[in-house]
Order: structure tokens, then sequence, then C-alpha cells
């Protein structure tokens, strides 16, 4: 490993780690292990990797597929995982994916998704799954009178767009996830709306981008309504959007915002196989396939480990080690500042720790720079492993962590990194729209999703 992050010496990426491991298994005896996650409508995802085929080494083996487990259930989504060619692997994935199990947290997760119980299933090859792709049309319609509405959780904006062009856009701060009753959401949400609405001659269609998982624009679960009692999410949080929408009078989408960052570079780069990672209060990704279709998939990259150091940070939410969360949002800029002895005001928020980091930036000091170097190293080794999983030609960064010079350096040392360590991918056009494109771009993409009442 050439490049060390500089607050952040154990930092042992998974894309090191699985190199390591394959190497190993090549010079040793061997055997195949088949992986299938399957999600809603029987549409599953396929993995395959050589392990060992030694008794002593069941623990190494159990170690490296459990972390894989981990990134395709946050990858693609899904409520039951089948596993071919190793008896203790599968002991241990089935024991830990129970509601008392380490991945309590997880099985708890999708089976609010995808309304199933979790299950873990032994297979022969036999009795091993068929795949099942999915792909879904996104966004694209541009005619007529759009609301595009992003709700982010530090501030939520909203922008009025016709024919392709915004004609007004605002951005109001907002504390969603620190707010228990449900009416302080749905009463900012549709003061954007009308605020939206009242700059047009009418509403044709609206568009919504949000992090967390939607399914038939009904909010599955959702960051932003963490406080929300659970009495009152199915009732009044789930269907919150499209109340909102029917109120108005306009048809509605809803799409998670990782997805329509992706969107909105695939409309600007006018190019597939894009990959988008915002940073901003957490980690939100897309993807647009080499069709310009999305895969189905849930794409909360913020849960998938990319540290295999097992004394990481801990995300608080997922209660697990290494996520990507803790290395590409202000959660990450925050540590690594702490790791490098900075010590931050009482009582302030997040975003407000991460304006201090981005003044220093400003005024050239030493130690922000090194943390944008940090998480450029981090990102430089993440792109090798969330390739295991996206077929990326372009990746696309964005949010509030990329703003200002610190945004070219994470570009140019992650480009720095991919050269000298993966040189296989280097290739990979890694790009950051312009700070304009950065909110425009995203609400042209928003206000897209849906097609107008008109068609």
């Amino acid at each position: 490993m050439k490049f060390i992050p500089n607050y952040d010496k154990d930092f042992y990426p998974m894309s090191v780690k699985l190199q390591e491991f394959r190497a190993e298994v090549k010079n040793s005896k061997s055997k195949k292990l088949s992986i299938c996650v399957e999600r809603n409508n029987e549409y599953n995802y396929m993995y395959t990797i050589d392990i060992f085929d030694d008794s002593l080494k069941a623990e190494q083996n159990y170690f490296i597929v459990e972390r894989i487990i981990k990134s395709i259930l946050w990858v693609v989504g899904g409520y039951k995982i089948y596993i071919c060619g190793d008896q203790y692997v599968f002991d241990r994935i089935k024991a830990d994916y129970t509601k008392d199990g380490s991945r309590a947290f997880d099985v708890d997760f999708m089976q609010t998704v995808y309304e199933k119980p979790f299950e873990v299933i032994y297979c022969t090859e036999e009795t091993f799954p068929k795949e099942n792709n999915c792909a879904v049309k996104i966004g694209g319609h541009l005619d007529g009178c759009r609301i595009g509405f992003d709700a982010g959780g530090s501030d939520r904006k909203v922008s009025a767009v016709i024919d392709g062009k915004v004609v007004y856009s605002e951005e109001v701060v907002w504390f969603p996830k620190t707010n228990s009753d449900y009416h302080y959401h749905y009463d900012g949400i549709m003061a954007a709306m009308k605020t939206a609405a009242s700059k047009m001659p009418r509403v044709d269609a609206i568009g919504v981008s949000s992090a967390g998982v939607y399914i038939d624009n009904k909010i599955m679960v959702a960051s932003l309504f963490l406080k929300v009692p659970k009495e009152d999410y199915k009732p009044h949080v789930q269907n919150m959007y499209i109340d909102i929408a029917k109120e108005i009078g306009a048809p509605l989408e809803v799409a998670n915002d990782g997805d329509v960052t992706a969107l909105a570079g695939a409309m600007d780069l006018n190019d597939n196989c894009v990959l988008g990672i915002a940073m901003g209060t957490s980690e939100a990704v897309g993807y647009i396939n080499k069709n310009g279709l999305l895969n189905g998939w849930l794409s909360e990259v913020a849960f998938v480990p990319v540290d295999y150091n097992k004394n990481a940070m801990v995300d608080e939410w997922s209660g697990d080690y290494g996520c990507g969360v803790k290395y590409f949002s202000q959660d990450g800029v925050i540590k690594l500042a702490e790791n490098a002895g900075f010590k931050f005001e009482e009582n302030m928020s997040p975003a407000e720790k991460l304006k201090v980091i981005q003044k220093l930036m400003a005024e050239n000091d030493q130690m922000a720079r090194n943390i944008y170097h940090d998480i450029g190293t981090y990102l430089g080794y993440a792109i090798p492993y969330y390739a295991e999983f996206y077929q990326i030609k372009h990746l696309l960064i964005l949010g509030r962590v990329t703003s200002g010079e610190g945004g070219s350096i994470i570009v140019n040392r992650a480009k720095e990194v991919l050269s000298a360590e993966f040189p296989h991918l280097k290739d990979i056009n890694i790009t950051m729209p312009d700070e304009s494109n950065k909110r425009v771009g995203q609400s042209i993409a928003a206000a897209s999703l849906a097609q107008s009442k008109n068609n």
C-alpha cells in the first residue's frame, strides 16, 4: 500500500484486502463460493469468489465473505441471501443475519424496505437461483412547468423549471433529522413546493430527490425521518410525497438522491456508466448503467465497508465499522480533523464543523489540506472496491464536502492512487461539476423525473 492517510494510519482498504486474499487463494487449494442476493419481484444479484479449500482457513474465508455480502446487500438491496459452496461460511452468515446477530440492523432495515422476512439459505449448484436482472428508466422529461425538490439533511432545495430552464431556486436550512413531529417535515416540504409553484403559471410534474429508499414513491426508509416515532411512520410519513403531490395536483416521481446525482452527471456528460457520489451529510450514491438505465438497486453505499480495519470508526446508526459514511461525508472531515488534534467549539453542528475546516482550507491551512488529501486517498482505494459491483466509466463527485479547492485535492489524489495502485482503472474519468452546475444540474435532473400530466 503506497499511500497512507495523514490522520488515519491504520486505514486498511477493502480493495487492498481483497487483492491480498485473492493472491493468497490463487497459490493455495481453492474452491468456488457463489452468492445470490434476492430483492423485490425476485430480482437478484450474483457474485462468485474463489476461497480457501482448507478448514484451517475457514475464518479467513468467513471474514472476507462477510464483508462482501454486507457490501452487496447495501449496493443492491435484498432480503434473501443464497450461499453455495461452503457450509462454515453459510452457518456464520446465517447466525449474523438474525434479529439478535451482529447484522441485526441490516436485517431490520431490509425487512422494513421489502416488507418480507429476512432469510439466509444454503444451496447446492442444482438449487442455486438463476440470474434475474432489472432495468428502470429514470428521468429525462424536460417539457412543461416542473418542480425539482432536493431534501437534504441540513438544507432543502427547490427549483422551478420551465422547459429545462431553472427560473427560480432557493435553499432553506432545516433540521429534519432532529425533529420527531412529522408535521415539521410535511410543512417544510409543502412550503418549498408552493414557493416554486408560485413562480410558474402551472405545475405539470414534481420530481423529488432525497436520501433514503423509495418504492413506488413511498418513503420506505429515510434518515430524514429518523426521530419520527414508529407509530407515526406508516400513517403519516410513508405516503408524504404522494399526499403533497395530490394536494398540488401534479404527477410525482421520487428517487434516491444518489441516483439523481448520477442522472445529472449522465445528462451533463451525455454518456453512461456513471457512478455519482454526493459527499454531504452522508454519502449518497447512484448509478446509471451502460444502457442509460437504473439497475433497480438500493445503492445505499454509505453502509458499504471501505475499510477492513476492525478498529475503524463505527457508524452510530448501523453499528458497523469502516463504512463509507465515515469516509465520504462531513463526518469523515470531522473525524480526520479530530484525529489531527483539532478541537471544535462545543455544541457545533456537523455542518458548522465542516464550515470551520473549509474556512481553514480557504486560508491554505496545512492541516485542512491534509484532510482533503486523506479523503482523496480514501476515495482512490474505495473506487476499485466499488468497481467490484459497478461498471464505472465516469465517477462524478459532488456535495458540500467537495466545495472549493478541497474538492480538487480529493479528485487529484484519488487519480494519483488509482494510477499507481490500480493501473487497470486509471482511465476512469473522475470529475466534478462546476459550482453552479452542482446545484442547477441536480435541480434539473430532479425536476425531470416525472412524466408531465400533459403526456
